[in-house]
């Protein structure tokens, strides 16, 4: 009697056990300032020219990348403003604090950082790929910074819309 017990006692305690996987699909993350920060919604345009604006959401923040081509490929920030990343911090009080990479100052680039594109997929719409950043404070707000950092940056799947043209 002990052994049908014991073994039902099992049975019952092997078939409630439950796997709670949760997917993180679509995903834009990263070390913002060597704190994690993750998206709560994300989105990617593609533009007639095949440039490529992905942007990111979280509570108050905004996180902007922009690159010249859908194309599979490495590409540097910092040089021009078709390849930007910037991050939009937004306040209660309605104050805001942005930074941005390609920003102009005596004609002279600032920012560094890249992005890569690792695939895009036309048959599903979404695009991956990873990226970093150093940006500069747009405004010289003193609620930040000068320098934003954000690093091992990752999007994945993010769903793509193709933008028509005129």
């Amino acid at each position: 009697m002990k052994k049908i017990f014991l073994i039902l006692f099992t049975t019952i305690l092997m078939t409630s056990c439950e796997e709670d996987v949760k997917t993180n699909n679509p995903s834009v993350q990263g070390r913002l300032e060597n704190a994690f920060w993750r998206a709560i919604s994300s989105k990617a345009e593609v533009f007639p020219n095949n440039s490529v604006v992905i942007t990111a959401q979280a509570r108050l923040q905004t996180l902007t990348l922009r690159i010249p081509s859908k194309n599979v490929g490495v590409y540097t920030l910092g040089q021009n403003l078709d390849r930007t990343a910037s991050f939009l911090f937004e306040y209660d009080d309605e104050a805001t604090l942005f930074y941005q990479t390609g920003v102009t100052t005596d004609d002279d680039f600032q920012g560094d950082g890249q992005i890569e594109i690792t695939e895009f997929d036309e048959v599903n719409n979404t695009i991956s790929g990873t990226f970093r950043f150093n940006a500069y404070n747009v405004n010289n707000n003193p609620l930040g910074g000068e320098i934003l950092n954000f690093n091992q940056g990752v999007f994945y799947k993010v769903p793509v819309r193709v933008v028509e043209g005129d």
